[in-house]
């Protein structure tokens, strides 16, 4: 595991890009943190490093939200997902094993489906109200 430390959100999108280099298809990204830690964040800056442009939304709403880059990243989020049957009706199983990467908000609240092999980047706040700690395992950046 590696730790990171960013600033800013321009930093924290910088971290991202810098995934997004290592990515080729097929991945399952599992975030961790509390609301505010940068998810979002993260992932928009991800997506724009993928050549998908400043499209990323939160998909608290939609549950999922698709966005068209070098690789096709689906993005969910599953902070109202209490059981299996409510994950099933996400289609998250349907994306498995596919080429497209897939981003997971709240991805603690799924953690018993997630692939052995899943990139986990736990976010925690720092010293200051901007300052984010970005644990990450599972990709050597």
């Amino acid at each position: 595991m590696a730790v990171y430390i960013t600033k800013s959100v321009s930093e924290t999108e910088a971290l991202a890009a810098r995934v997004a280099e290592k990515l080729t298809g097929g991945e399952v990204i599992a975030f961790s943190g509390s609301m505010g830690m940068g998810k979002t964040a993260f992932t928009r800056g991800l997506v724009i490093a993928l050549g998908g442009g400043d499209v990323v939304s939160s998909p608290t709403f939609a549950l999922v939200n698709e966005y068209d880059a070098r690789l096709t990243v689906q993005h969910f989020d599953m902070y109202r997902v209490s059981g299996w049957d409510d994950l099933y009706s996400t289609g998250f199983f349907d994306y498995l094993d596919t080429d497209q990467v897939l981003v997971v908000e709240w991805s603690e609240n799924i953690d018993g489906a997630l692939p052995e092999n899943a990139i986990r980047i736990a976010i925690s706040k720092g010293e200051d109200e901007s300052e984010r700690i970005f644990e990450i395992d599972g990709i050597d950046l």
